[in-house]
């Protein structure tokens, strides 16, 4: 029993088994979410705001994922999923938003990127088994390489590898946010008709204008150079002037991760009657900072400490086009 012991305190310890165990559950994480049917109620926890949700998530093999997930807790929103396709429901407004999935990485999912990719930036460590939700669960840290991210400790299902619960520390241990299921069921008969009959029928959906972006061809020179983080995309979308006569402002979004967090840059037009002042701010993991370039405002947001959002700030250039 001894030498057992021994053993595995040493394959924890030995950072080659650590990458290897790793990434295997990390790949196992990303499959959990996709593939498993389970529903349940997860809770989210930042600052003093407490969130809980149900989750239903349907995997079939013939027509792929479906999902629905509501909120418990103040304004009621309703969320009903088929792959990619996304149907957002706002009761009080009696709106229905119709969106394509951007990313894939909402919990219990977790990965937007390579295993591989992850373990680049981030250095693994596999801790103690505990319990979630009534689930035995695997133990594991995940701790930046730099000063650009935070730590993350994931618990996950050992035997689906589902994700039960996550959370984002600081560089000091601190619990910045936490999201978990408080309870859940695994290996729900896969029965999609009440949610595929959900979706056939909605009707009035609005779908917000949104379209693919160059910003570079529009002047913008982006960050490349912050280490581990890799655009994945840029957006347009038109947002409402502060004057309604005037016509929508275009807000251009790039988006950069390094497969556990993700960074937005939003450029838009300074407007004069703007309430928009400098600064910056913070709410659990999330930092924002506000800054004006010239004749725009840029915003920076993301689950990263403030220094990795003043980085990307400070290296975004703007040429004048002629």
């Amino acid at each position: 029993m001894v030498s057992s012991s021994v053993d595995a305190q040493s394959r924890t310890d030995d950072p080659l088994v650590a990458r290897r165990d790793a990434a295997s559950w990390l790949s196992r994480i990303h499959q959990a979410a996709q593939r498993e049917s389970y529903e349940g109620i997860f809770v989210y926890q930042r600052d003093s705001v407490v969130q809980s949700s149900s989750i239903t998530h349907f995997a079939d093999h013939g027509e792929g994922e479906y999902e629905k997930r509501e909120s418990l807790d103040g304004k009621p929103r309703r969320m009903l999923r088929r792959n990619d396709d996304v149907y957002t429901f706002v009761p009080e407004r009696k709106l229905c938003v119709f969106e394509r999935r951007q990313s894939k990485d909402s919990f219990p999912a977790l990965l937007s990127a390579s295993s591989e990719r992850v373990l680049s930036v981030y250095d693994p460590r596999m801790l103690d088994t505990d319990r979630v939700a009534g689930l035995d669960a695997t133990v594991m840290e995940l701790r930046p390489k730099d000063a650009l991210r935070y730590t993350y400790k994931l618990w996950v299902d050992q035997n689906t590898g589902l994700l039960l619960r996550k959370q984002t520390l600081d560089s000091d241990g601190r619990v910045l946010e936490q999201v978990a299921f408080s309870q859940v069921r695994l290996g729900v008969k896969a029965d999609s008709n009440a949610l595929a009959q959900a979706i056939r029928t909605a009707s009035g959906c609005v779908r917000p204008p949104a379209e693919p972006v160059d910003m570079e061809v529009a002047g913008w020179q982006l960050p490349t150079q912050v280490p581990g983080f890799r655009k994945v995309r840029e957006l347009r979308r038109p947002m409402a002037a502060r004057d309604p006569s005037a016509s929508p402002i275009p807000v251009d979004q790039a988006v950069f991760s390094d497969g556990l967090c993700a960074i937005s840059i939003f450029v838009e037009p300074f407007e004069r009657n703007s309430r928009k002042e400098e600064g910056s701010g913070a709410s659990g993991a999330t930092h924002m900072l506000v800054k004006r370039h010239g004749d725009y405002w840029i915003t920076a947001l993301g689950e990263v400490p403030l220094a990795t959002l003043q980085q990307f700030s400070s290296a975004i250039k703007y040429k004048v086009q002629r």
